[in-house]
This record gives structure tokens, C-alpha cells and sequence, in this order.
């Protein structure tokens, strides 16, 4: 389970003010790629934060209403939409979310815990952390913010595009999620340069 033991040692390296930082979204053939940075406030302690995709959805959908009530903890958002996704790359898109959120936040952050390996060219100090959601409270923390907020976001894609069913797969890519796209082509919110939807006009295999 998560602990605050990686932040409290940034912080004896005289990093006072330390981010967790966490995407959601990579994989998905539509929609955004979400990131959130969150600093957690002075002896903050929650036993049921974890790896959100370790989480039932509801209890993300709770957990992420509770994160946002806790006095004092400061978190940023940011979106990497399928535009930036299809000119840049998902691995740049990604990186560049989670640059943004981190400048997003009220607070001059000392050091970031970043999700995964260290990313290049990444503009604050920071520690590439391994499944650092499952270690981590703070990337823990943004991990549920990154993914509710993205789940939310294809809820209301589902609204706007109801054929393809995003209300239940959330853009990735499954047997329903492929067969309408095969039956529809892409919309709007599709990753043209993700290969399931370059190829969609090719005869569906079943997989």
C-alpha cells in the first residue's frame, strides 16, 4: 500500500514542497490523456488510497470527491487532447500533460514524483518512480484525480458520440469499441495515429 515514506525522503533532501505526479489515458485508441499533480497537505493519511486501477470505480469516484475536500491539498489538472496526441506522440503528449499540471499548481513545487521512469527534458526536479502509484501517497492521490477526470470526460463524449459506447470502455480498445469503429469510422475524439483506428477501413478480424 501506499505511504508517505518517498515523500518524506525528498524532503530530507531538502525538497520541501514535493508533487506526485500521474497520467491516465495512454493506452486508449480515443479521448485525452489526463495527468494530475497533487502535494498533499501535513500528515495526511488516508488507508484506502491506491493504485486507482487497483480501485473499483466507484470507490474512485468517492476517494477522488474526498481527495478534493482534504484542507490544504493543492492538485492540478491538465488534458493532452487527441490532436496533441496524433502532431507530438502519445509518450510527448503524456510528458507534456504532466509538465503542465505540475505549472498549474498554486504552490512553487521544490521536487515531482513522477509516476514511471524519470522523463527527459522534464522541467522541475524530479524521481521517476516505478508503479509509484501502488508506493506513493501523492502520485497515488493523482492517480484517482487523473482517472476519474478522465472517465468523466468520456462520459460526456458518450453523450456527444453514443455509437461507439465510451460510456463503457472509456476509448479503449475492446471487441465492442472495434466493431463500431469499423461500422462507423472514426469521430471527432479518435487517435488517428494509433493504429487500430489508421486501419479501421480494413476488413474487422474479430479480435
Amino acid at each position: 500500500m501506499p505511504d508517505l515514506s518517498l515523500e518524506i525522503g525528498c524532503q530530507s533532501r531538502g525538497f520541501s514542497l514535493v508533487a506526485g505526479v500521474d497520467e491516465a489515458g495512454r493506452g486508449p485508441l480515443a479521448g485525452p490523456v489526463s495527468a494530475a499533480a497533487v502535494v498533499l497537505p501535513e500528515g495526511f493519511d488516508c488507508p484506502e488510497l491506491d493504485d486507482s486501477k487497483k480501485l473499483s470505480e466507484k470507490k474512485r469516484e468517492r476517494l477522488y470527491e474526498e481527495l478534493l475536500a482534504v484542507p490544504g491539498l493543492e492538485w492540478s489538472l491538465s488534458f493532452a487532447e487527441p490532436e496533441e496526441i496524433d502532431r507530438v506522440n502519445i509518450l510527448r503528449a503524456t510528458h507534456a500533460a504532466m509538465a503542465r499540471a505540475v505549472k498549474g499548481l498554486k504552490l512553487k513545487i521544490d521536487h515531482c514524483l513522477v509516476d514511471g521512469l524519470a522523463v527527459p527534458g522534464f522541467p522541475w526536479s524530479h524521481d521517476g518512480v516505478v508503479k509509484g502509484d501502488g508506493l506513493s501517497l501523492s502520485i497515488a492521490a493523482a492517480s484517482i484525480i487523473a482517472k476519474v477526470s478522465r472517465d468523466r470526460r468520456m462520459l460526456d463524449y458518450a453523450r456527444d458520440f453514443p455509437e461507439y459506447g465510451f460510456e463503457r470502455h472509456k476509448g479503449y480498445g475492446t471487441k465492442i469499441h472495434l466493431e463500431a469503429l469499423r461500422r462507423h469510422g472514426p469521430c471527432g475524439i479518435h487517435r488517428r495515429s494509433f493504429q487500430p483506428v489508421a486501419q479501421c477501413t480494413l476488413p474487422f478480424d474479430g479480435a
